[in-house]
């Protein structure tokens, strides 16, 4: 996300004549001679997707990719959970919008990779990063991977075991740190505690911790799993907080205060959220990516493959097609963990896969 003047690096393309799709004629595609095009979706929400979009050297290696950014340049980051047993293998991938390779690094996080955003202070450029498992951090970034600073849990909240911060180790709950994702406000940023103790911070841009809210519970300012966030600037309104409560499989959306404002059921496993223009974009864990409009109704769904992989977790106590890409299919997702528009309103998905996968979606 960018600064509140331009509100991000990630803005919805403007429907133009040369852009758009007319209605009637997406209307008569058939789903056969749409997927032999390479394309899904509908209306003027129509995109051309490409899974083997980004290229990497042959001295690294996909591994379970989990969120996207876009800096300035519309280059784009990708980063991985990683292996902790291989140490010197980078955690974040750094391309530009064709998929050409431009760097690597992240060693750091190996094996706890998690988020990852693009935010500009002062006409500068940072990444924000945050790190699970045994990593349980938050750091700071220039884009060329140089530590700005890096902070562990914050012990002020009261809501930590006693070494959580001195001595992070991969043990879960709801005592544990377990940081996913950033959103920016003017003045300060916020963390989702989604895998921890289920809180949202507020810290400074250098990385003092301000305050929290939230905490374990099934809505209404109460969260299970609150995996994503997202300050929403859209319409004439004042900016609104979104949380993407995923275990309850609903949005929540707050004041920028952190007061409960409603609740937007309908979601399957709902893991973060983006915004450009007038859209929301909702990457749902379970196999589709939803367009939303400014009131949060689905616009909608790309590459929604749910009957198939939840009848793969019926039949096999547990999500399996993700660990065998002979099985995914062209133009369906399989767990869309994060997604981000760039520049241009295309779209980047990066999917919670053994593997790893970023599909990216261009405006037809």
């Amino acid at each position: 996300m960018l600064d509140a003047s331009t509100h991000s690096r990630r803005r919805f393309l403007q429907s133009s004549a040369a852009a758009v799709v007319s209605i009637g004629a997406a209307n008569i595609w058939t789903s056969k001679r749409t997927a032999a095009q390479n394309v899904i979706g509908e209306g003027d929400h129509t995109f051309h997707f490409n899974h083997q979009w980004a290229q990497l050297p042959d001295k690294y290696h996909w591994q379970i990719t989990h969120n996207v950014a876009v800096d300035p340049d519309n280059n784009v980051y990708v980063i991985h959970e990683g292996n902790a047993k291989l140490a010197e293998h980078p955690s974040i991938f750094v391309f530009d919008e064709s998929g050409k390779f431009i760097r690597a690094f992240g060693q750091q996080f190996q094996g706890g990779g998690h988020g990852i955003e693009v935010h500009l202070e002062d006409g500068t450029p940072y990444l924000y990063v945050t790190g699970y498992q045994q990593t349980k951090t938050i750091a700071k970034m220039s884009l060329d991977g140089e530590l700005v600073w890096q902070k562990y849990a914050p012990m002020q909240a009261g809501a930590y075991a006693a070494d959580e911060a001195s001595n992070p180790s991969q043990i879960w709950g709801r005592d544990r740190f377990m940081p996913t994702n950033f959103a920016f406000l003017e003045d300060e940023f916020l963390v989702a505690d989604g895998y921890g103790s289920f809180r949202i911070h507020r810290y400074d841009f250098d990385g003092n911790w301000k305050s929290c809210f939230g905490g374990p519970g099934g809505g209404k300012g109460r969260f299970n799993t609150p995996h994503g966030i997202w300050v929403d600037q859209r319409g004439d309104g004042d900016p609104e907080i979104v949380i993407c409560d995923r275990a309850n499989n609903t949005l929540q959306t707050f004041s920028v205060d952190g007061q409960y404002r409603k609740t937007v059921p309908g979601f399957g496993l709902p893991a973060n959220a983006d915004t450009y223009g007038e859209w929301m974009v909702i990457p749902e864990l379970v196999s589709q990516v939803s367009l939303l409009d400014q009131h949060h109704n689905v616009v909608v769904k790309l590459g929604s493959d749910q009957e198939r992989i939840l009848a793969d977790k019926k039949a096999n106590n547990g999500f399996t097609i993700r660990t065998d890409e002979s099985k995914w299919e062209d133009g369906k997702f399989v767990h869309p963990h994060d997604a981000c528009f760039d520049k241009q309103g295309d779209l980047y998905v990066a999917e919670w896969v053994s593997t790893g996968r970023v599909t990216k979606l261009t405006r037809a």
